[in-house]
């Protein structure tokens, strides 16, 4: 029993999420980053669901990035004119722990999540965050909930 208020402590601070109320726009175009690991490729499938428009841009070219000593390609996209938000995912690489995350999707995610309005230039959700795969998406579902405006709020 005494070591479970410090247990429940540090897997409360695995997050830190700001959020901006009722300010998507549902039926949107979302800008994203092409590739990353499973969160990033989860996140774009999450929005495709709830019926945003996800993009990711024409390719600009790419440029070789060397550290230490490992060799990496970092491409290059333009954001389209007609992409309402950018969403950017910041992701370490995923690890599998099947004895912490065995009911909850085995894949152990870091990452940086940020939604950003084009039109204004606001910043409306930031999201660092650490968990298992499930969990942080059920999260994340739970964050676009907060955020979206529904039909009726979207005529105010």
């Amino acid at each position: 029993m005494r070591y479970i208020f410090p247990l429940i402590l540090l897997l409360s601070a695995c997050n830190s999420v700001y959020v901006k109320p009722n300010s998507l726009h549902t039926n949107t175009t979302v800008y994203a980053d092409r590739g990353g690991y499973g969160m990033r490729k989860s996140i774009k499938q999450e929005m495709e669901k709830r019926g945003y428009k996800v993009v990711v841009g024409k390719a600009k070219g790419s440029r070789d990035f060397t550290d230490n000593s490992e060799s990496i390609e970092i491409d290059y996209s333009s954001v389209p004119d007609n992409a309402r938000y950018v969403i950017k995912v910041a992701e370490r690489s995923e690890r599998l722990a099947p004895i912490w995350c065995v009911f909850n999707g085995f894949w152990w995610w870091n990452f940086n999540v940020s939604i950003a309005d084009q039109s204004t230039g606001e910043e409306l959700m930031t999201w660092r965050g650490r968990g298992c795969q499930n969990s942080s998406l059920r999260k994340f579902d739970a964050i676009l909930d907060k955020m979206e405006k529904h039909s009726n709020e979207q005529n105010n």
